[in-house]
């Protein structure tokens, strides 16, 4: 069976990194997460006062961004990769609310793009690579073999959301989050680089009234397809 690229695009919290993360171990490829990489550089700017309010120092962050480390490590417990920003591991810590909103203005910036796309480039060139995020089906891989765009409503995806942070023990409000997914809708679809957009050749997948079941079923149908020799 010959390998492919296979690029995940979609809205925040419709489910692609689990999606994508089921397939590549269904399939035994290599899966990267890119939104966990800007959430690792937003985590990183909190981390070291790179904040004003809600304003990025952008000449600062320019200046370090050499020194941020993003790296998967499998862990056979979960069977799925656990993320490392320089050596420590912040997989839980990059999926708060802190991050999440903060995350849309770092993911904006050109320079912040330009090195994460270069690293994600570098980890698909084999292929046999399963990617998901906001660019690439577009920017990423624009030659990628299988292209998925997924959605669903804004509800449903801020009910998701706060279901695994409760799930997690961690502090949660619905309506906060449902704000949070709406603002990043606006920002991830307007922005001036690599804007969230659906690939021409993609296909769409709205997930709002499937079961992670069904969902698991129909990409990996997708999947045989694609791989025809």
């Amino acid at each position: 069976m010959k390998k492919i690229t296979i690029a995940i695009d979609g809205h925040s919290s419709c489910g692609k990194s689990t999606m994508a993360k089921d397939l590549a171990r269904e399939v035994g490829y290599v899966y990267v997460d890119t939104g966990a990489m800007y959430r690792c550089v937003t985590l990183y700017a909190l981390q070291h006062g790179l904040f004003k309010g809600d304003e990025i120092d952008e000449q600062a962050l320019r200046q370090q961004l050499p020194q941020i480390h993003i790296s998967f490590l499998f862990n056979p417990k979960t069977g799925r990769p656990d993320t490392y920003l320089n050596g420590e591991l912040v997989e839980q810590a990059i999926r708060t609310m802190e991050v999440s909103s903060h995350v849309s203005p770092v993911a904006t910036l050109g320079f912040v793009r330009e090195a994460m796309v270069a690293q994600q480039q570098q980890m698909g060139k084999d292929k046999g690579v399963v990617m998901d995020g906001r660019d690439i089906g577009t920017v990423v891989f624009p030659d990628a073999e299988l292209k998925i765009f997924v959605t669903a409503s804004a509800e449903v995806r801020a009910q998701r959301r706060y279901d695994e942070l409760k799930g997690k023990g961690m502090e949660a409000d619905y309506q906060d989050i449902l704000k949070n997914v709406q603002e990043r809708d606006y920002i991830d679809s307007h922005r001036e680089i690599s804007p969230l957009r659906k690939a021409d050749d993609a296909l769409l997948l709205d997930n709002s009234k499937m079961t992670i079941a069904q969902q698991k079923q129909w990409l990996l149908e997708r999947f045989k397809e694609a791989t025809k020799e």
